[in-house]
């Protein structure tokens, strides 16, 4: 008679799968992240089980499931919204710019209750700016998706996009470029609400 392990076993069989692929490398590595994101895939129950390891004490681990998280959204917002709060808790104040990008880069993709979004937007204004580049880029990029269905940030985003403009660093300015085109095509001149 063979026996069904129990629920809570396999869910632990699954999340220290996930992790044993997260895990290793240094911070420019992947590890094993996109055959972590093909077992997501075939099984999107693992969902739960990535986002217990946004959380984990292995800096490393914690960074990579929150991209892939990150990554899942992009595709499907609906599927990480369960776990959308790991995004605006005390990751977010992470001292990994690697951390803080994945951060950056998700909130626009959520819902929020009218408290979350307003912890969202003093997350994305606070770091426009954070030292590293990337998460200055990005966080104005969050404001600006925000800005398009809350003018009261049309100001805000038109001084990032300013000071982007007049940035020595080549990715602020091409992002401030992008931001203003976007902006410029979704029918709100950048800084201006109709």
């Amino acid at each position: 008679m063979t026996r069904t392990p129990a629920r809570g076993s396999s869910r632990t069989t699954s999340r220290n799968t996930l992790r044993t692929l997260l895990a290793g490398g240094d911070r420019r590595s992947i590890a094993r992240s996109n055959r972590a994101r093909a077992l997501l895939d075939r099984d999107p129950d693992q969902v739960s089980d990535l986002a217990a390891l946004g959380t984990d004490p292995d800096w490393l681990v914690s960074m990579r499931a929150m991209d892939l998280l990150e990554k899942l959204a992009h595709d499907n917002a609906k599927q990480v919204e369960p776990f959308k709060e790991l995004f605006i808790g005390p990751l977010a104040d992470s001292d990994k710019w690697e951390i803080r990008l994945q951060v950056v880069r998700a909130l626009p993709l959520f819902t929020w209750t009218r408290r979350q979004r307003e912890r969202a937007i003093a997350i994305l204004t606070t770091n426009l700016d954070y030292p590293q580049k990337f998460v200055q880029a990005w966080a104005l990029d969050g404001l600006a998706t925000f800005s398009q269905e809350d003018p009261t940030l049309a100001a805000v985003v038109q001084r990032g996009i300013s000071r982007f403009e007049r940035s020595a660093s080549k990715a602020l300015q091409a992002r401030a470029r992008k931001i203003r085109a976007r902006l410029a095509r979704s029918g709100r001149a950048a800084g201006v609400a109709r």
